[in-house]
């Protein structure tokens, strides 16, 4: 609309310009008018023609969803493989002890069991829409996918983007299916042989049913981690009035909880048995009527419930806090979980980068120490590492800069937490401390001096994927060097994972 009334006045002042009889000294300001108009309608009308239009999206980025879901599917059956075989490990040794005491009753509990985890592993449950898994992230891209498909985006990529979203979807149904079976397994087992008093001889099997969950659990949170392209797709549905209009008709969430009016969505209906809020307060009406009174005491009834909801809840966070079997009431007493175990070998590593520097004395330039180090993590608290670094000369002022290999060295450490990020530090080096020219010369043994570091480092946050680590060292080795070598150390390093 704004774009017509410029061209309009574009079009009028020019015109007027040209026939009027002081067309020629006013024409320059008639054109300069028009321009300004026609440059400020111009961004108005773009603006109001792009706002509800669909991104460009090509159907290749759309694709990239279904690729990372695939890759998401492919964790979760690793880690549903790799646990069932854990735990079909510890039944048959339960069976083989009890079986021991009762041949019977070995038979009878763990009878056909061998066929029952093939079964978990290898078929997909069908579930309804009211019990299979709801992913909100999962539910959006889907509908996304289908939504660019009626916009017309080529529909053979979308369709299979569609099927790895459908077949991660009947992933996370199987892998809730199995989790309620090693639940109820590890209760049933737990009471079987607690009236044995051979409660311990369970303990295996229940810690690796809570690895199981836990690993589950981590995998989804990569879920949860967006990619750049589901960033993209998400800013644009947040904002967009056809998408929204689309998700309350076409989504798995519009199918689960249907508004009145939808007849079109699919699965739409209403449930059988469950009543509508107008149906609701009309009975309300009818029974109680519509005074003050009764609204009043209709209000202190529900907040009188809600009371006791939050009451129930807090009882149900006591399960969930620790104080039980951390989080699940039929683990072991005193069991502290190991977040580390659930973690694949490369997701334990940790990468480092540190500095040092050291000023020039009678028998050393200014030099740097530059250290690199790969650590693995043992546990929550605790972690070790190897690591190298080369000594940078630097020269011995600002008017004698000049750069020498003067040394190199071999390191280890090992780090336990004490307390928040406050951390016991220890190591053992190998440094050669002699300037060098070729690698011929640090052959020689006899040349590498021995370190003993011990103190305390504080690690703390750089951003999400880099910490820093600030060390204070002792080194008790020193005093045996000669020349003497430094017995404190600082050191500033960097963690990436």
């Amino acid at each position: 609309m704004y774009c017509l009334y410029g061209y309009f006045l574009f079009f009028f002042f020019f015109v007027t310009s040209d026939y009027k009889p002081f067309a020629i000294k006013t024409s320059a300001v008639y054109e300069t008018f028009a321009i300004i108009v026609l440059f400020i309608s111009l961004p108005v009308f773009a603006q109001e023609k792009n706002k509800e239009d669909v991104p460009a999206f090509s159907g290749k980025q759309l694709s990239l969803l279904g690729e990372r879901a695939n890759g998401l599917r492919g964790k979760l059956d690793k880690a549903t493989e790799k646990y069932l075989q854990k735990l079909q490990r510890q039944e048959k040794k339960l069976r083989r002890k009890l079986g021991k005491l009762d041949s019977l009753q070995a038979q009878a509990l763990f009878g056909g069991i061998d066929e029952k985890y093939a079964s978990l592993q290898n078929s997909i449950p069908r579930l309804s829409r009211y019990t299979s898994v709801y992913s909100g992230r999962l539910d959006s891209l889907a509908t996304s996918l289908n939504f660019f498909k009626a916009t017309g985006l080529p529909g053979d990529q979308i369709d299979k983007s569609l099927g790895q979203l459908s077949s991660l979807q009947d992933k996370l149904n199987q892998t809730e299916v199995i989790k309620k079976f090693v639940r109820e397994r590890r209760q049933l087992l737990k009471q079987q042989f607690e009236k044995l008093g051979m409660l311990r001889k369970v303990r295996a099997f229940q810690k690796q049913s809570y690895y199981y969950a836990q690993r589950l659990e981590d995998v989804k949170a990569l879920w949860q981690d967006p990619s750049r392209i589901e960033e993209k797709l998400l800013q644009w549905v947040a904002a967009s009035d056809k998408f929204k209009d689309f998700f309350r008709q076409n989504s798995r969430l519009a199918s689960l909880f249907p508004l009145p009016g939808m007849s079109s969505n699919p699965g739409g209906s209403s449930v059988a048995g469950l009543q509508t809020r107008a149906s609701l307060q009309q009975a309300l009406t009818a029974q109680f009527g519509i005074g003050s009174n009764v609204q009043r005491m209709l209000q202190q009834n529900i907040e009188s419930a809600q009371g006791q909801l939050s009451e129930l809840r807090s009882r149900i966070s006591q399960y969930g806090s620790g104080g039980f079997g951390n989080g699940e009431p039929d683990m072991p007493e005193n069991f502290r979980p190991n977040s580390q175990k659930t973690k694949t070998i490369f997701d334990r590593l940790e990468y480092g980068l540190n500095v040092q520097s050291q000023k020039a004395n009678g028998f050393f330039p200014t030099t740097s120490d530059i250290g690199i180090s790969l650590g693995y993590k043992l546990n929550d608290k605790s972690s070790f590492g190897i690591g190298a670094s080369y000594k940078l000369g630097w020269g011995r002022g600002l008017s004698h800069i000049r750069m020498t290999s003067e040394g190199l060295g071999l390191r280890s450490y090992l780090d336990y937490k004490l307390k928040g990020s406050l951390y016991i530090s220890g190591g053992y080096e190998q440094n050669y401390r002699t300037a060098f020219n070729s690698i011929q010369q640090l052959r020689k043994y006899s040349a590498w001096q021995s370190s003993g570091l011990l103190g305390l480092s504080k690690r703390y946050k750089v951003s999400r994927k880099v910490k820093g680590d600030i060390k204070l060292l002792w080194d008790f080795l020193s005093y045996r060097q000669l020349p003497r070598t430094q017995a404190i150390l600082f050191r500033v390093s960097y963690n990436l994972k």
